[in-house]
């Protein structure tokens, strides 16, 4: 057996220390996923952690791509571990807060982290289930992984990882999550050790840092983990090997077109990912088809109605030059496209009606002084 120094600024394995009577070391790699509302739940959490906090905590929300996060200024404001954006193959530390940078994927290996600017997952960059599926496969049963406020299922698949390697599953009730989209479908995926309204998150950490973390549990499907890993990270070799998980479906990528990989479940969420690395869940993925399919209809909407619009002209045309056959041709053209608009417009305000607003991504980050 082998046992891991807590306090060790890497990391790094030691010899046993059970013989001589010393404390077995704790729970102490903590990663954290959530989007919409998210933010609430983490100042909450931050703020009720102690100094001596001693889990290293890794954080992904879904942020804006385009602009600059000041998360780890508020979460400095809000407790009192220090919180900084993660840079490439940093060193891990306790009781650190390591924050996933805008358009960049935060995984954990042994010892350091990795930034990378990778394929999207589940439409993200950062995406939950990298950080969640890397610290799994580093750190086995020490990982405990933690779900927050937010939309869709991000995090879901990744938390199923961190079960199979023996860790522990954290979700906020969604009861009280500001979106409780997120908490409720990782409810579906896995059997939590603990369901906690935001307010108990911290108590909860720190009771499960208290527990020992003994050898690793062994996981199915490592392998086939390891390879998504090195595609998440853009490895040429992964992304061309032919033996590359999964079986190919009938889908196809929302963001490449290309052909969509379904990989196997191992009790999470069905799952896709297509050649060049993008992934999904179903859900996510169901919801991309659905913005597609909007985004037709929309595309389709404009060209009835230009078609209309000239052929009215055409027929204006055709009048003025006493052309009466091929003015009422037009005519009836317009009509008709008239016609086929209005039912495109009727079924768009079905939908509109119908689907779930969008994620808003980094919800109220910025506004937060």
């Amino acid at each position: 057996a082998r046992s891991y120094s807590l306090y060790s600024d890497t990391f790094r394995p030691v010899p046993n220390i059970q013989s001589v009577g010393l404390r077995m070391p704790e729970r102490d790699i903590f990663v954290v996923g959530g989007s919409a509302g998210a933010l609430e739940a983490l100042q909450i959490l931050v703020r009720q952690l102690p100094a001596d906090f001693p889990g290293a905590i890794f954080v992904v929300l879904h942020v804006a791509s385009e602009s600059p996060s000041s998360l780890p200024a508020i979460l400095k404001r809000n407790g009192p571990l220090p919180a900084v954006h993660a840079t490439d193959r940093e060193a891990i530390r306790p009781g650190r807060i390591y924050i996933a940078p805008p358009d960049y994927h935060l995984l954990v290996h042994r010892s350091h982290v990795r930034v990378v600017r990778g394929p999207r997952e589940n439409r993200n960059r950062p995406a939950i289930d990298p950080l969640f599926r890397t610290a799994a496969r580093a750190y086995g049963n020490r990982v405990v992984g933690v779900i927050l406020s937010g939309l869709l299922d991000d995090g879901s698949a990744g938390l199923a990882t961190i079960k199979r390697h023996g860790g522990t599953a954290v979700v906020q009730d969604p009861q009280e999550a500001i979106y409780g989209e997120m908490p409720a479908s990782a409810l579906q995926s896995v059997e939590p050790d603990y369901v906690v309204p935001a307010a108990d998150l911290a108590a909860t950490l720190i009771s499960v840092a208290a527990k020992p973390a003994l050898e690793t549990v062994p996981a199915a499907a490592s392998t086939h983990v390891a390879k998504e890993d090195r595609i998440t990270e853009f490895y040429l070799d992964a992304m061309e090997d032919p033996d590359r998980p999964g079986t190919p479906s009938v889908f196809t990528c929302p963001e490449c077109n290309g052909v969509l990989w379904e990989m196997p479940e191992h009790g999470g969420p069905m799952r896709f990912r297509c050649r060049v690395g993008h992934a999904y869940t179903s859900g996510t993925l169901l919801a991309e088809k659905v913005h597609s399919y909007e985004s037709a209809l929309w595309e389709a909407l404009r060209a009835l109605e230009e078609s209309a619009n000239l052929a009215h002209r055409m027929g204006r045309s055709a009048r003025a030059a006493n052309n009466l056959r091929s003015a009422e041709r037009f005519e009836q053209q317009a009509e008709n496209k008239e016609q086929h608009a209005g039912a495109l417009r009727a079924m768009l305000l079905e939908n509109e009606n119908q689907v779930p607003a969008p994620e808003v991504k980094d919800a109220g980050i910025e506004q937060v002084s």
